[in-house]
């Protein structure tokens, strides 16, 4: 026999005998609870058995989800019990984790669904650990760097000069390179006098004809612009089609192996270099000649071509400065005496210095240094630096003689 309806029940039923709908319930929703009995734990209704201890309705058994707070009955006068203590209620009979997803997934599955956020003490520690090794990883990396003394940055000029050390070695290699004694290259002998010099524009217009001409004049003077303005890189790029088209024009391999040579590309500059040699049977260029071969260790051409320098008599600039190159050869080859000597051969400090007598000047007290002459060296370099105190390092040279 079925229970009648408590008074709570009939005020929660309409005039049609439905119940009110409220929220978001549909009209055909099947989730209000029966009337006339409280629900229990997961949703289902409890009663009092004959027995006065609690068990289940004869009229609905265990529901298949938790209860829904849609599911109270509203009452006309109010809640029928505090709402703080109705809250607390549910709290306390909340399970550690919620459920989520809807009933047809089983409790198992709506158990992990609610533990998304959840994660394994055993993967909360080991993350732990490893922010803990790589904070002391750090650690240890910046302590290391603190120790480490940092190397102070010397100027750029001085950076760029070879130290006393390099220059032993590069020396040390040069007389290795002189005892093979590779022989000079056999070059044709020099006209008595250079060759007659001709205007570019029209050899080469011979060369490569009118249209053509016009285009590698410009290029050679861009090249020239570019050269004069220590642009080296702009320079070989303009010049390469001059060279390319009209070999036999001595300006083009003049500027070509000039370029090379302040490039540091020896090979390639003696190649020009030499091209210049014979086309303009010019000594003009002897002294660079000369040191691009020194830079290689061919030490037999740069006597040659001091030699062939020697028999032109050229200026008084051209003949000083090839002797700087040859006794830097020697001094390269271990003879610093023979070097020394060489430079202080008619050596007289004039009382007007130009470029090539300060060059010569420097040069000789480099040498006394190296010998270990240092009053020589340091009263050659303040005379340098009196004369033109922004040649080279010849200020910071005087300071370490001091």
């Amino acid at each position: 026999m079925l229970m009648p309806p408590s008074p709570v029940g009939l005020r929660a039923v309409s005039n049609d005998g439905s119940r009110p709908r409220r929220g978001n319930q549909k009209p055909n929703d099947r989730r209000s609870s029966r009337p006339g009995n409280k629900p229990g734990r997961g949703g289902a209704p409890t009663g009092r058995s004959q027995g006065g201890k609690p068990g289940r309705s004869q009229s609905q058994g265990r529901s298949s989800g938790p209860r829904r707070d849609d599911d109270r009955r509203p009452e006309r006068g109010g809640p029928k019990r505090n709402d703080r203590n109705e809250r607390r209620s549910r709290d306390e009979r909340r399970p550690d984790r919620d459920l989520a997803g809807p009933q047809q997934w089983g409790r198992i599955a709506r158990r992990g669904a609610g533990n998304m956020e959840y994660e394994d003490p055993e993967t909360i520690a080991q993350r732990e650990e490893y922010k803990q090794r790589k904070a002391e990883r750090a650690r240890r990396e910046a302590e290391r760097a603190a120790e480490t003394p940092e190397k102070p940055q010397r100027p750029q000029r001085e950076r760029d000069l070879p130290s006393a050390s390099d220059l032993q070695r590069q020396a040390n290699r040069a007389v290795a390179r002189g005892r093979k004694g590779a022989p000079a290259r056999d070059r044709r002998r020099l006209p008595g006098r250079p060759h007659p010099v001709k205007d570019p524009a029209i050899a080469l217009k011979k060369t490569v004809g009118e249209s053509r001409s016009k285009t590698l004049v410009r290029r050679l003077n861009e090249g020239a612009k570019a050269f004069e303005a220590e642009r080296f890189a702009d320079a070989r790029s303009a010049l390469g089609p001059v060279v390319k088209e009209a070999p036999e024009l001595p300006e083009g391999r003049e500027l070509m192996g000039l370029t090379l040579y302040r490039l540091g590309e020896w090979k390639e500059a003696i190649e020009h270099l030499e091209s210049f040699r014979e086309l303009a049977g010019s000594t003009e260029q002897h002294p660079v000649l000369a040191d691009a071969h020194r830079a290689l260790g061919n030490w037999a051409d740069v006597d040659a071509l001091w030699a062939e320098l020697g028999e032109a008599s050229p200026s008084a600039e051209l003949v000083v400065e090839g002797r700087i190159v040859v006794a830097g050869a020697k001094a390269d080859q271990g003879d610093l005496t023979s070097a020394i000597r060489l430079l202080e051969q008619n050596w007289k400090p004039p009382k007007r210095p130009m470029g090539h007598h300060l060059r010569r000047a420097y040069a000789l007290a480099d040498l006394y240094d190296r010998a270990g002459r240092a009053p020589r060296a340091r009263e050659l370099f303040s005379w340098v630096a009196g004369h033109a105190p922004d040649l080279a390092d010849v200020q910071q040279r005087v300071k370490a003689l001091s």
